[in-house]
């Protein structure tokens, strides 16, 4: 198994919190990881990306072009990165902030309106949990459980009472695709 995965979309999503939360899911269940941030001096509100890859066997590289999979969740993310997935490969986008997705036909295209669903959930900055619920749900590269695990390394301790909706809002997402 091995899945290149690109993150990306405003500094604030949570862009990077998804991909290491992946990441250390990865580790809790002994996978090789790979994770590679790049953001911009504003952070909030400017751009942000990472590179997560999750592999069984050593990962030549952190550097990678192209991706298996993408979550992007901004239309200057969408621009930049929809023509850099590998053709067979999944492009997952937030549908509220994006008004001109990718029209390639060589790999999957899903859309979620995630940040809708948040708020509905009364916390807006668990979007990107649902979006890794709903990535998940179509590439299980890791377990449920791993995730839950990872969020308690991810999540400073203060923060460790949000782990139940957050748990909540990857399975919201599993259930949305």
């Amino acid at each position: 198994m091995l899945e290149e995965l690109i993150v990306a979309g405003f500094g604030g999503q949570g862009v990077l919190s998804l991909g290491m939360t992946l990441a250390y899911a990865g580790m809790e269940e002994d996978k090789e990881i790979s994770w590679m941030p790049s953001y911009g001096p504003e952070m909030r509100g400017g751009t942000a990306n990472c590179i997560t890859i999750l592999s069984d066997k050593k990962i030549s590289s952190p550097i990678i072009s192209t991706f298996d999979s993408a979550i992007i969740l901004n239309q200057p993310s969408m621009d930049k990165f929809a023509g850099r997935i590998k053709p067979g490969g999944l492009l997952l986008y937030e549908s509220g902030n994006i008004f001109k997705p990718s029209t390639r036909t060589d790999i999957d295209i899903i859309g979620i309106m995630a940040t809708t669903e948040a708020i509905l959930m009364k916390n807006a900055k668990i979007m990107n949990m649902i979006m890794l619920g709903a990535y998940l749900q179509l590439k299980p590269v890791v377990k449920n459980e791993s995730i839950l695990e990872a969020l308690k390394k991810v999540l400073p301790e203060k923060y460790h009472h949000l782990l139940a909706i957050n748990q909540q809002a990857v399975e919201k997402g599993e259930a949305m695709v």
